[in-house]
């Protein structure tokens, strides 16, 4: 996960960290007599609350299922992704882990097929709450293969202003709609405040153009234009949209707004802290604007503006996905769960928020409007964004229904990405892939922190790229599109 690009995901789950992948190689689900536990992995540490969270869950499973008990199991951020893909590859039989790589995984034929199971089978409630943008952008090869948190469908990137520094420095942000247009703020910032970080990125940034699908991940060149306009796939440091973003960030890089060492600095720019004036973020309908993360930062305000077009977009319907190993011993009961997580409001919300009693009490339970605690705080619950159906999530008593209004609306007029479901078959490109990812690890920080000169780099770029087998990956993968926009 990239934390400039999801910030606000980042911090909702602050509680998560780092534990050993317990049982590796051997089964990861056990059953006690006619009881079956079925074993969850996800990133994160293991909340402070865990045991109470475990039993009041696990009891309002049995009211469902008596025959099924759920255990968590957390594996820190930095290890994930690496645990996981052990995890995958050597056949453990795990029943349910938080996704990474979808498509990659599920063409190697690593998950179990839920299809039958969504449509037909014990989850047919959850699947038909889903908006169904997520069960086209899951589809490979025309079968589904994980279960979406139903919630960000769309998300657009925001330059996200600390309020406290607008008010402080008298800075009027209106009319900023793009990385140029806010360079006379981060100017009167930079001049009054040299010792703060104007533009906050470091390494793993990635600038944003206004509507790209990436059908390989940000990390490789290829793109797509969201709008349908363009049906090529291109190398999207060659467009001149790209290239006018980069000359940009150079420009900032030179003036001294973005910090010196960003290609390689890990400097966390925490959300609550005065260490920043602006910081890229990533936001969706469910996040009501600001809110979500004005709540991470203990209430700090701040001033967000979208530079990027709400497209629903197969990255997004992948950002947050639950699989089933293939080789799991527990297939139906891990769909039972997948069910209720996503359908049981009680279930959902008391790991979600924490204990109730405890991190939030009711304020209407009939329209379930609930207000937070003290004891509210990162350590003490799992970030809804990974974990179930959002539409089922208590709200705060301060949103307000004209705020769930607006986020249900503009889920309904938000585009429709012209690649949604566009999910590739890259097995027989492998060893280009592995070629064309190491030379972007080369260019990759560089170019979008903006350290270096965005035309002469580029050029260097594309000429190791074209040697690496850019062109037999971009024509197959041209290929393929052309299919699907033709079954379309």
């Amino acid at each position: 996960m990239n934390k400039f690009v999801k910030g606000a995901a980042v911090i909702s789950v602050a509680a998560l960290g780092t534990i050993a992948l317990a049982g590796c190689g051997k089964s990861d689900s056990a059953s006690s007599g006619k009881m079956t536990t079925v074993n969850m992995y996800m990133p994160g540490d293991k909340p402070k609350n865990y045991d109470a969270m475990l039993k009041k869950a696990n009891k309002e499973i049995h009211k469902t299922y008596k025959d099924i008990n759920v255990k968590m199991n957390f594996i820190g951020w930095g290890d994930y992704e690496q645990k996981y893909n052990v995890m995958v590859t050597s056949g453990n039989s795990y029943d349910l882990a938080f996704s990474q790589s979808y498509t990659n995984n599920a063409l190697k034929g690593a998950y179990a097929d839920m299809t039958d199971e969504l449509k037909n089978g014990v989850a047919k409630k959850a699947y038909k709450e889903v908006n169904p943008s997520y069960w086209k952008g899951l589809k490979v090869n025309g079968k589904i293969y994980g279960f979406p948190v139903n919630a960000n469908v769309y998300a657009q990137n925001m330059l996200t202003f600390n309020q406290s520094f607008l008010d402080k420095n008298n800075i009027n942000i209106k009319g900023v709609n793009s990385y140029a247009s806010m360079e006379p703020a981060l100017a009167k910032f930079h001049k009054q405040n040299p010792g703060v970080a104007a533009f906050a990125i470091g390494q793993g940034f990635k600038a944003s153009p206004a509507h790209m699908d990436f059908p390989l991940g940000n990390g490789l060149p290829f793109a797509i234009d969201s709008s349908g306009k363009d049906k090529k796939i291109v190398n999207v440091y060659d467009t001149a949209e790209m290239k006018g973003i980069l000359k940009t960030l150079h420009s900032y890089y030179e003036k001294g707004y973005i910090p010196k060492d960003a290609a390689t600095s890990s400097t966390q720019y925490n959300l609550q802290d005065n260490t920043w004036f602006v910081r890229q973020e990533t936001q969706g309908p469910y996040d009501y604007g600001d809110t979500t993360l004005e709540n991470s930062a203990g209430g700090k305000k701040m001033q967000s503006k979208a530079i990027t077009d709400p497209y629903k977009s197969s990255a997004q319907t992948q950002v947050a996905v639950w699989n089933i190993s293939k080789t799991s011993k527990h297939k139906t009961e891990a769909m039972k769960v997948l069910n209720l997580m996503n359908t049981n409001k009680k279930l959902l919300n008391n790991i979600t928020w924490g204990l109730e009693g405890d991190q939030w009490n009711f304020t209407n339970e009939d329209k379930g409007k609930i207000k937070l605690t003290k004891k509210y705080k990162p350590g003490y619950f799992i970030g809804a964004w990974m974990m179930g159906n959002n539409k089922n999530l208590y709200t705060l008593d301060t949103t307000t229904n004209a705020m769930i209004k607006k986020r249900d609306d503009s889920i309904a007029d938000s585009k429709t990405s012209a690649a949604l479901g566009f999910n590739p078959d890259t097995r027989a490109l492998k060893t280009e892939i592995t070629n064309l990812s190491n030379v972007m690890s080369k260019y990759l920080d560089i170019l979008n922190t903006g350290t270096a000169d965005p035309e002469p780099t580029i050029k260097k770029m594309d000429k190791e790229l074209k040697t690496a087998g850019y062109d037999k990956v971009q024509k197959e993968l041209q290929k393929q599109y052309d299919a699907f926009l033709a079954k379309k």
